[in-house]
């Protein structure tokens, strides 16, 4: 069985920023202690920027300049992966440094070959340790976490579960920084969470750039995939194997969908960079999301961008709503004046033609329920 775990950069660090041996440490022998039933696991680390902003001298705030921030991580990288190496060589086991940029997932070539760079490793015993390449990304493309690079892991591996270590219990039912306790609740298990409307704790900390929002977003997207994702707290006892074998009280428990999408939907419902937006009628909504159809030009009242043939765009409704993603079958000129229209034979289109289904992912989830188990 594959494994991702996550953890942040507040989970591995400081107060000041600097890197807490005593928490990767922890981190090791729980991942050595679960190595022995699950052997295919890749750990995906934050932390390299919090851990290099002491050495320049931001010992009390994050601060927001892309510059600082680059030169920071490739400062704490090297410094991160020495005290990885250091506490996992105490059990034996020998790690990789992979740094991996949106580039890596959207193109399908380098997301292919990213694949299998990671299971070789896998099949030689290493555990691979992967972060966002911050130090040189593009400032315009980068995710700024890596809960979505984990999810995407997950699915890359075709993972079973995806653990996401973080500085709260998990997911609460209310922020509980706001709120009183008495009315905050620990959500123990989601069935769907396209209905969820959790806010909670351990938002943008000083040194991190993820929030449980991104954490959500990235369970949905491990949902998608058919993988089961838990977020707990880093600090819990045993809390991989726990997560693991699924016993005790592990905080939240974000269950797969029952149909989860092939790899080749999963890569353009998440991997793939979007290059414009087109907006559709209802009739269309309907024929796609329903009855399982093509996107036809004679549906599109808008489009937004520019894209060629092969591209991915986003498909809204009428009330912007978020409908399905696809690769259209023709550039945004071609399709410019053919809007709502029908359209004949269009530089190798099929007749009507934006979308064939078999390049189309529907993502609202109006059919499921939402069904939470405080």
């Amino acid at each position: 069985m594959t494994v991702v775990v996550k953890i942040g950069t507040s989970s591995l660090t400081k107060a000041n920023g600097s890197i807490s041996a005593s928490a990767i440490d922890k981190l090791a022998k729980e991942i050595a202690i679960a190595k022995q039933d699950f052997s295919q696991i890749v750990l995906v680390s934050s932390g390299a920027i919090g851990a290099g902003l002491e050495n320049l001298g931001y010992v009390d705030n994050r601060p927001t300049d892309s510059r600082i921030l680059q030169a920071a991580s490739a400062i704490g990288q090297p410094k991160l992966m020495a005290t990885y190496a250091k506490s996992f060589s105490k059990h034996n086991i020998s790690i990789a440094q992979l740094l991996m940029a949106p580039d890596d997932f959207f193109v399908r070539k380098r997301y292919l070959h990213a694949r299998s760079t990671v299971e070789e490793l896998l099949t030689s015993g290493i555990l691979p340790i992967v972060n966002e390449n911050d130090a040189i990304a593009d400032d315009a493309i980068r995710w700024g976490d890596n809960d979505r690079i984990a999810a995407l892991l997950a699915q890359l591996l075709n993972a079973e579960q995806l653990i996401m270590l973080t500085d709260t219990d998990g997911i609460y039912s209310q922020d509980p920084k706001k709120e009183s306790s008495g009315t905050v609740k620990l959500i123990r298990e989601i069935r769907s969470l396209d209905k969820i409307d959790a806010v909670v704790g351990g938002t943008l900390g000083k040194f991190g750039s993820g929030g449980m929002e991104s954490k959500l977003a990235a369970a949905k997207m491990a949902s998608w995939a058919g993988v089961t994702t838990t977020i707990a707290a880093a600090t819990r006892l045993n809390v991989v194997a726990d997560s693991l074998h699924q016993v005790g009280d592990l905080g939240t428990i974000v269950r797969p969908k029952p149909n989860p999408l092939p790899a080749r939907k999963l890569w353009i419902a998440f991997a793939v960079q979007t290059k414009g937006q087109l907006v559709i009628d209802r009739g269309a909504q309907e024929a796609i999301e329903k009855n399982g159809g093509s996107l036809l030009a004679v549906g599109v009242l808008e489009q937004h961008g520019t894209f060629d043939s092969g591209d991915a765009v986003e498909i809204l409704s009428e009330d912007s709503e978020l409908v399905a993603r696809g690769l259209v079958s023709c550039s945004s000129s071609q399709l410019k004046d053919s809007l709502g229209q029908n359209v004949g034979e269009v530089e190798g289109m099929t007749p009507n033609e934006v979308i064939h289904r078999d390049e189309l992912v529907i993502l609202s989830d109006k059919h499921y329920l939402s069904l939470i188990h405080i």
